[in-house]
């Protein structure tokens, strides 16, 4: 049986659940009707009732409410179609989002939806209904009480029962915030939930108080017009006039009491209002049974007490019709209930303002941290009480405190990270630095020999006639060739320990400061040419903007990040050689892109999804992950910038740098 539920569309579950509330209820109120409406003694499911009424109380109660319940079931069947799209898919990534985010907003607003539904609706119509069929007005608003303290039962039933359903399914979503459906804080959803049962609870007290003093009044009116009646009519009456001067001699009690004179035949020989078929059906069907008490109708406060009175021979029924109801009742009970629902509504309002007050204190302060971690996590909240609330405040000192030794220990380990990979990546530059060195190195110590012979000479022609002035000349004009050639191997060396220094410090607090894209592409072109050149792989490089447009932002940041993708993608052809890196610079719009493009294959699926996400290694062992991450921050936080990528399988991947030029 578990499992055939299991395999049921969740709008049938739901449906099912809110028509099983249904029944519930109805099965409750089956044999509380007659008693809260009054119902005359020994007056349903009987012959009686078929004379009066054409049809017993259990077939009249048991249609409506199959009615009922199948026009819920129908009504919850559509309304609750949405949820089904989940279902019915397969594998949850395939859902469209329009899929997904009409079944979220469902599943979010729904069960406040079918509160208010089922607690205002039925009770509005059947109103509308008694009204429209010119019922006496206090009988109609008595039965619409009774239907509102059953809608309310229905609407918690259906409430608490929805409610469970749709959370499994936002469970098996997966939904990260609550920003999809209406806005219902703890205190309006406690509201919703107790003012209901409260109303409920005031309203059934009501009607129950309410028949309890009909029956008690009713059985005393009973008890005084039976008695006047035996006492008045103890004697012979000598005519049918005189039993009705005496009858309407009698005290009455209210003025809308009056007096009757019934046939045998039960037929109205004398009456001062209308009497019903039931009224008069009553009393000749129980004049044995009730002692003499009659009543009109079904949920009406008319009754009657009655005599036979034998009158010139012929047998007559004499009584007096009595209204047990009176506004009275209702101007002293209503006001008491009114007042008592406004107290409890406070009292309710209040707890409910002080729960979301306490748990919004406990949601603010994680939210705060959430935002801004390094401001939050010292504020320690106080325990104001010793209950469920104070257990989660204590809870979110205790996380906030693993929250503030956690952050520590993920900066130390991020500093590590970092650490480690800016050494890598130094280590791995310094040894192709080192090689690019030796070519300088080796002219400069030629040149040093040059100069050195040049010296000796020089130092030989001191003093010789030989030696012309030309000769000095000669010698002058080769020793200043040999200091231009090392001029230039030095400041070559210059440039590739600037840039070996700046790379060095590229993770330490650095101020903005403007630079050229010349200075950009001699530095990248300085610390990749190894690389290159071992991996025998072309980096092209493509300028459509003026070479000396200035950037504002830390170069050896933008250096990094370039180098960075550059040696990915020599690593991405694994080995193979003769392939080329296209870098191209250009304008777009206020933005100036730095485009690096590769042709090693493109990106795995895995990888697309969470790059510049989290950190991410193709390499293994060998890598952290680090770069792309630390490249898309870095664009971010020293430029301003974004970064983005297309990646195609079989062809390659882009790599596009914006940065704002304004």
């Amino acid at each position: 049986m578990k499992k055939l539920i299991s395999k049921l569309p969740e709008n049938v579950k739901l449906a099912a659940a809110c028509a099983f509330g249904f029944i519930l209820v109805a099965l409750m109120y089956y044999p509380l009707i007659p008693i809260l409406l009054n119902y005359p003694p020994d007056s349903i499911n009987n012959s009686f009732q078929i004379d009066v009424n054409y049809f017993y109380y259990t077939t009249q109660y048991l249609t409506i409410a199959l009615i009922g319940i199948v026009v819920s079931f129908t009504a919850f069947l559509f309304l609750f179609k949405r949820v089904n799209q989940i279902q019915k898919l397969k594998d949850l990534n395939k859902a469209t989002n329009q899929d997904l985010l009409r079944t979220i907003k469902t599943c979010f607003n729904y069960p406040l939806i079918v509160l208010l539904i089922t607690l205002f609706v039925p009770v509005i119509l059947i109103f509308v209904l008694l009204v429209a069929l010119r019922q006496e007005f206090f009988f109609a608003l008595k039965v619409t009480f009774i239907f509102f303290t059953m809608s309310s039962l229905i609407a918690l039933i259906s409430y608490s029962f929805s409610k469970v359903i749709f959370e499994r399914v936002l469970n098996k979503i997966g939904i990260k915030d609550s920003t999809y459906g209406i806005r219902v804080n703890v205190r309006t959803r406690l509201m919703l939930q107790f003012l209901p049962l409260l109303l409920f609870t005031i309203i059934f007290a009501f009607l129950i108080l309410y028949s309890q003093i009909t029956k008690e009044k009713g059985d005393s009116l009973f008890d005084y017009y039976k008695q006047s009646l035996v006492s008045n009519f103890s004697d012979n009456v000598n005519s049918v006039e005189d039993a009705w001067q005496t009858l309407n001699s009698t005290e009455f009690k209210s003025d809308s009491d009056s007096a009757f004179i019934l046939n045998s035949d039960e037929t109205v020989v004398k009456s001062n209002s209308a009497l019903s078929d039931f009224f008069t059906k009553y009393i000749f069907e129980y004049e044995n049974t009730h002692n003499g008490h009659t009543y009109d109708y079904y949920g009406t406060a008319t009754q009657g007490a009655f005599i036979r009175c034998n009158i010139n021979g012929s047998d007559y029924i004499l009584g007096i019709k009595y209204n047990v109801f009176s506004n009275d009742i209702l101007s002293s009970v209503i006001p008491l209930f009114i007042v008592l629902f406004l107290i409890n509504a406070v009292f309710i309002i209040y707890a409910a303002r002080t729960l979301r007050n306490d748990i919004k204190v406990v949601s603010t302060n994680l939210s705060n941290i959430s935002k801004n971690a390094k401001n939050y996590v010292e504020h320690r909240l106080s325990v104001v009480s010793n209950d469920e609330i104070g257990d989660l405040t204590i809870a979110f000192n205790k996380i906030q405190e693993m929250t503030k030794n956690n952050i520590e220990q993920i900066h130390s380990n991020q500093d590590l990270l970092i650490e480690k990979e800016r050494l890598a990546s130094l280590g791995q530059m310094i040894g192709g630095i080192a090689h690019n060195l030796k070519t300088p190195i080796m002219s400069i110590s030629g040149a040093a020999e040059g100069l050195t012979d040049l010296i000796k000479e020089y130092e030989n022609s001191v003093g010789d006639s030989d030696v012309t002035v030309q000769d000095h000349h000669e010698i002058a004009h080769d020793m200043t060739e040999w200091i231009e050639k090392m001029k230039v191997h030095l400041s070559y060396m210059s440039d590739i320990i600037t840039a070996i220094k700046g790379q060095a410090v590229a993770f330490s607090e650095q101020a903005s400061t403007r630079f050229t894209i010349e200075e950009l592409i001699k530095n990248v072109d300085i610390l990749m040419k190894h690389e290159l050149k071992s991996a025998l792989i072309t980096l092209n490089t493509y300028i459509n903007v003026d070479a000396s447009t200035e950037i504002n932002g830390n170069i050896n940041s933008l250096i990094q990040v370039i180098n960075n993708i550059i040696s990915n993608d020599i690593q991405a052809y694994n080995g193979k050689t003769d392939e080329t890196i296209e870098l191209s610079i250009y304008k777009q719009s206020k933005n100036l892109i730095i485009k690096i493009e590769d042709h090693a294959g493109g990106l795995p699926e895995m990888v697309r999804n969470k790059l510049f996400k989290e950190m991410i290694t193709t390499k293994g062992k060998n890598g952290t992950g680090l770069g792309l991450f630390m490249s898309y921050s870095n664009i971010r936080a020293h430029f301003n910038g974004n970064m983005r990528f297309n990646t195609e399988t079989g062809k390659g991947t882009i790599f596009y740098i914006e940065i704002p030029l304004e």
